[in-house]
């Protein structure tokens, strides 16, 4: 019987190895399990008419399939919106989660080999958690991933990106994505804590 692949990300690795000590010391953790880590991140593309537009919405599939690694699904509206002439239940783009090693590579890929493709790229805005914990960007062209064959591409796609982090603070997941390799730019400030005001 095989054994069972030994293999970690290296991302995880360094997690587990290097920020998981780090943030114990830095922030006075009673123990390791109290260390924030990523839960999940989600990859989303919207398609506007998705419904009379079927061949693009398989094209974003294809692209999002192809950067992640994982089969997407397709996302319905969950309300109706008059003016854009979408009903409820309507398809308008697809999504993945993913979790767990495949995360972990897409992480390090997104942050060793996407980011460095973006034009003029000087940073991530360190303005875009939610307040609590969690971090959202959006990426205007699915091409900065080497995956994508730009000799295959219908057309350019933008995408959203949702790091899901088990902290309880902006601060924490600051750290946390700093850690992990995020070109976050030069802080001026510290985020605001939740609730927190100018």
């Amino acid at each position: 019987m095989a054994k069972k692949s030994e293999y970690k990300p290296r991302l995880e690795v360094l997690y587990r190895t290097d920020i998981v000590p780090g943030m114990v010391k830095k922030f006075g953790y009673k123990n390791r399990m109290q260390v924030p880590k990523l839960e999940k991140i989600t990859l989303n593309i919207g398609v506007g008419k998705a419904k009379e537009e079927a061949a693009s919405l398989k094209k974003a599939q294809e692209d999002i399939r192809v950067i992640s690694g994982q089969q997407p699904i397709v996302t319905h509206a969950k309300k109706a919106i008059s003016n854009f002439k979408i009903r409820q239940g309507d398809p308008v783009g697809c999504c993945v989660t993913l979790r767990r090693a495949r995360m972990y590579e897409f992480l390090d890929r997104l942050i060793s080999t996407a980011f460095p493709r973006v034009r003029d790229f000087s940073g991530l805005y360190d303005k875009s958690f939610d307040g609590r914990g969690n971090y959202s960007m959006g990426i205007k062209e699915q091409i900065i991933f080497p995956e994508i064959d730009y000799d295959k591409v219908d057309k350019i796609r933008g995408m959203n990106i949702t790091i899901t982090t088990t902290a309880k603070t902006d601060e924490e997941a600051y750290e946390l994505l700093s850690l992990l390799g995020f070109p976050f730019k030069k802080r001026i400030s510290a985020p605001l804590a939740a609730g927190e005001s100018k």
